[in-house]
C-alpha cells in the first residue's frame, strides 16, 4: 500500500498548508462541538444518542469493511461521550477526554510501530497526569439537582468514550497503512463517509430503541431557548461536530494519529476558557493544576519536533 503524500521541496510545503488547514477544522470542532452539545442538554435537551448525516462512497471492499468497523465503534464512542456531556460541565468532561491521549500513545505504539522520543513522551504523560488530576475530587463540580450516581456514571462514560477513542486514532492510521489500495485525501473523505454512515446507523437504532424519534417534537417545545432554536443547536452540533472528525482524520493522513491525538488534548485550554466564559462554570485549584500540565507538555512536544526538524535539516545539508 502507498499512502500518496507530497515529497519535495514545494510539495513539503504544500503537505504542512493542508496540515495547517485540518488542524484549524479539528479545532473548531474540538473546542466548539462540546460547548454547542452541552447548551443542547442545558436548556432541556434530553437525547443522548447523536445522528450526523451522511452518504456512501464505493471503494474496495477491504477497506470499506475497515471503515465500516471504525464507524461502528466511532458510534458507541458517540453515545458514550454524549452521555458523559449530558451529566459534566464542559471544563470537567473535556479535561477527562484529554486523557485519550495516553491510550493512543499505547496504541500507536502497538498498531502503527510509533517511535517516541523524550519530549513526545514527556508531552504524552503530562498531558495523562493532568486530565488524571481530576479525579481527586471528582464531585466538586456537579450540577446542582444532580446526584452522585448520576456524576460518577457521566465521569467513568467519559473516561469510557476517552479510551474508545484513543484507540480509534491509531486504527485509522493502521487502516491506511494496511490498505490495498493508494491512499490519497480524496479516498480519506471517502473513509470518513463511510464512517459517519456506520456511526449514524449505530446512533439510529439507538434513537429507536429508546424511542427518541418520537420525543423529538416534544423535546423542541419544551427547549429553554425556543422551538425554532432547538432545531439550530442540534443542527449545528452535527456540523461542528463532522468538522472534528473531519480534521482528526485529515491530520492523521498528513502527520500520524498521536499528533492528532496530541492537538485533540491540547486544544484543552480554550475549551476550559470558553466553558468558563459562555456557562460561567466552576474553575477550581484542580482543574487549574490540569490546565497548566497540558500547557507544559503541549510546549514539550512541539520543541521535540522543533529540535528534530532543525536535525533532519542539518542531515540534509551534510
Amino acid at each position: 500500500m502507498e499512502i500518496e503524500k507530497p515529497t519535495g521541496g514545494a510539495a513539503a510545503v504544500e503537505k504542512r498548508i493542508f496540515l495547517i488547514i485540518n488542524c484549524i477544522i479539528l479545532a473548531i470542532g474540538n473546542c466548539g462541538g462540546p460547548l454547542i452539545m452541552r447548551l443542547y442538554f442545558l436548556h432541556g435537551g434530553k437525547r443522548i444518542w447523536a445522528n450526523p448525516g451522511a452518504q456512501l462512497i464505493l471503494m474496495k471492499p477491504r477497506l470499506f469493511v475497515a471503515a465500516a468497523v471504525i464507524g461502528i465503534l466511532t458510534g458507541f464512542d458517540d453515545y458514550l461521550y454524549a452521555y458523559g456531556v449530558a451529566k459534566l460541565p464542559v471544563s470537567t468532561s473535556a479535561l477527562i477526554i484529554a486523557s485519550q491521549l495516553a491510550f493512543t500513545a499505547v496504541f500507536a505504539y502497538f498498531l502503527v510501530k510509533q517511535k517516541f522520543t523524550a519530549y513526545s513522551t514527556n508531552a504524552v504523560v503530562l498531558l495523562t497526569v493532568g486530565a488524571a488530576v481530576l479525579g481527586l475530587h471528582t464531585s466538586g463540580d456537579r450540577p446542582e439537582g444532580e446526584s452522585n450516581k448520576e456524576y460518577l456514571t457521566g465521569f467513568f462514560m467519559t473516561v469510557a468514550a476517552a479510551v474508545l477513542y484513543g484507540l480509534i486514532l491509531p486504527v485509522v492510521e493502521y487502516t491506511y497503512k494496511k490498505a490495498k489500495q493508494p491512499v490519497t485525501y480524496t479516498l480519506v473523505m471517502e473513509i470518513q463517509l463511510v464512517m459517519c454512515f456506520f456511526a449514524t446507523v449505530v446512533c439510529t437504532v439507538g434513537m429507536i430503541i429508546n424511542k427518541d424519534f418520537q420525543a423529538i417534537a416534544r423535546e423542541a417545545k419544551g427547549f429553554g431557548l425556543g422551538e425554532a432554536r432547538y432545531y439550530i443547536v442540534v443542527g449545528w452540533s452535527a456540523i461542528i461536530w463532522q468538522g472534528f472528525f473531519l480534521g482528526a482524520i485529515g491530520v492523521i493522513f498528513y502527520s500520524s494519529s498521536l499528533f492528532s491525538g496530541i492537538l485533540i488534548s491540547v486544544l484543552l485550554p480554550a475549551t476550559e476558557v470558553l466553558a468558563v466564559i459562555f456557562y460561567h462554570e466552576n474553575f477550581q485549584a484542580e482543574k487549574g493544576v490540569s490546565l497548566f500540565l497540558s500547557l507544559w507538555g503541549f510546549v514539550s512536544y512541539f520543541f521535540g519536533e522543533i529540535k528534530a526538524s532543525k536535525k533532519e535539516k542539518m542531515k540534509i545539508r551534510f
